[in-house]
């Protein structure tokens, strides 16, 4: 099964449960999650990025506690709180597109691509985001922006007018102020520290 990082919404197949997982942050995550499932001899027909979709041979439910306990074990979490599966949804959203964003032109309007998928108000979003992560969903776009920001830089490949543009900032002194906010460094400084300073936090500690 290929690795699912995209972020367009699949209805899942007729007569399978559609899992929603937190910590799904890259196809290493995908990878593991499959083996889980499969481990539990679910058939599992898809698995993306926060969630997979899967059936029993028999066609009964699935034992929901035996997979909270594999994926508890693995590093994730079944979510079952209808509010929790919101907000993971959201910071799924955004990491898929920040950090592997599909081709063409890169989005510019984050919250009119959160409303277009999740199908709800973006104040309520905004809100709901907020009270249970203790930041905005901007904020957190930004600290996602940023990370981003040092993973291209450390691959040297990239000029910092060049990387601003890829993240679709306004101009390279945008991303250097908020680069700044971040890491305390500019992106100018942060190169010159050296590729022993390039790593980045994982995804699973800024989610």
């Amino acid at each position: 099964m290929k690795a699912d990082i995209s972020v367009a919404h699949v209805l899942p197949l007729p007569d399978s449960q559609r899992l929603l997982i937190k910590n799904m942050v890259c196809p290493q995550c995908i990878r593991v999650v499959k083996e889980e499932l499969a481990a539990l001899g679910l058939h599992v027909h898809r698995v993306a990025l926060g969630e997979a979709d899967v059936s029993t041979p028999d066609g009964a439910a699935p034992d929901y506690a035996a997979i909270r306990t594999s994926l508890h074990e693995a590093g994730f979490e079944l979510l079952e709180d209808p509010r929790a599966q919101l907000v993971d949804r959201i910071k799924t959203l955004l990491v898929a597109l920040i950090h592997y964003p599909p081709p063409g032109p890169r989005l510019l309007n984050y919250s009119d691509y959160l409303v277009e998928h999740l199908g709800k108000d973006y104040h309520y979003l905004s809100h709901l985001f907020s009270a249970s992560e203790g930041l905005t969903i901007e904020k957190f776009i930004i600290r996602q922006k940023v990370e981003r920001a040092k993973e291209l830089i450390g691959y040297g490949e990239l000029s910092i007018a060049e990387v601003a543009q890829q993240l679709g900032y306004s101009s390279p002194a945008h991303l250097s102020r908020q680069f700044r906010q971040v890491t305390g460094l500019t992106p100018t400084e942060f190169q010159k520290l050296g590729p022993a300073s390039h790593a980045r936090r994982s995804l699973d500690s800024l989610i």
